[in-house]
């Protein structure tokens, strides 16, 4: 069992921090930064291909962190993988000691840095959480059977600013019944929005990682209200970003402030901090939250 799950099933306020692998094979500066916070979080969840961008692979960076004594996540998508490639990453995984894995469904290419690409999409996230269980069961999803099997703590992702919100609720049931023990939200910076989520969800036997993505600048907060479906940034945050003299400091005090909140009020048995290219400001983040 590794640190993520055991906080989590002990009741612990889990933390885990989102680390993208880079477009290259220099894995120091990502190293770096993970080993700032490394003692202050649970684990590192690790991207593949955010945002449909060509980087190093998950798995490369999950065994790269196992190597320095850290705890990774491993994210896998269903969009550059057919159920063959799906399951011989896992099997790899489970090979080099990884405990924890959050199943995507994925972007699709064309909003990414290959557009050209061709998206396979075999399995999706609960394809996927279904996969991992069956491997962990000692046979493949085609009945035949392992010399060794895989077993992850699975997760999977949920929206909760979503409209209508019983839809995202009938696929986290799918996602549970497919083996999810855990979910990673999208942003969210509204706390009415994790109060009625809480409400609605509170009969789920599952554990909730509340997204936080520090903010940068009001024109950041109005782009992604415009951009991304399911994040909503309310008008009082864009203001004190627009009204102060360092947007940046004051994004990590807005972030710091809604974990500390989502805390208090029991919304969610942790969080997951996605700094988007700002890793070196987590401990900052941390700090503000008291954490």
């Amino acid at each position: 069992m590794g640190f993520l799950q055991k906080a989590l099933e002990n009741g612990e306020f889990a933390v885990t921090a989102e680390l993208a692998p880079p477009k290259g094979t220099d894995f120091s500066h990502a190293l770096q930064c993970a080993e700032l916070f490394s003692d202050r979080v649970h684990a590192i969840n690790v991207t593949d291909f955010q945002s449909s961008s060509l980087k190093a692979t998950s798995l490369a960076m999950c065994k790269a962190l196992i190597d320095i004594g850290l705890e990774p996540v491993l994210q896998i998508t269903g969009r550059d993988r057919n159920r063959i490639a799906i399951q011989g990453e896992m099997l790899s995984a489970g090979f080099f000691g990884v405990k924890n894995l959050l199943a995507l469904t994925g972007d699709h290419p064309t909003v990414g840095d290959n557009p050209g690409a061709k998206p396979v999409y075999d399995l999706d996230s609960v394809g996927i959480l279904q996969a991992a269980t069956k491997l962990a069961s000692g046979v493949d999803m085609g009945g035949n059977k392992l010399a060794g099997s895989p077993s992850f703590f699975l997760g999977a992702s949920v929206t909760p600013e979503y409209d209508p919100m019983e839809l995202q609720i009938v696929k986290m049931v799918k996602k549970i019944k497919a083996g999810a023990k855990f979910f990673q939200t999208q942003a969210v910076y509204d706390i009415n929005t994790m109060e009625k989520f809480r409400e609605m969800t509170k009969h789920l036997n599952t554990k909730i990682l509340v997204g936080i993505i520090p903010l940068k600048s009001a024109g950041m907060a109005k782009f992604m209200n415009k951009n991304i479906p399911g994040i909503n940034v309310p008008d009082n945050l864009i203001d004190r970003l627009k009204n102060s003299s360092d947007p940046v400091k004051e994004g990590i005090k807005i972030a710091g402030e809604l974990i500390v909140e989502l805390k208090n009020k029991k919304l969610c048995d942790g969080v997951h901090i996605m700094a988007i290219g700002a890793e070196e400001n987590i401990p900052f983040i941390l700090d503000e939250a008291g954490l």
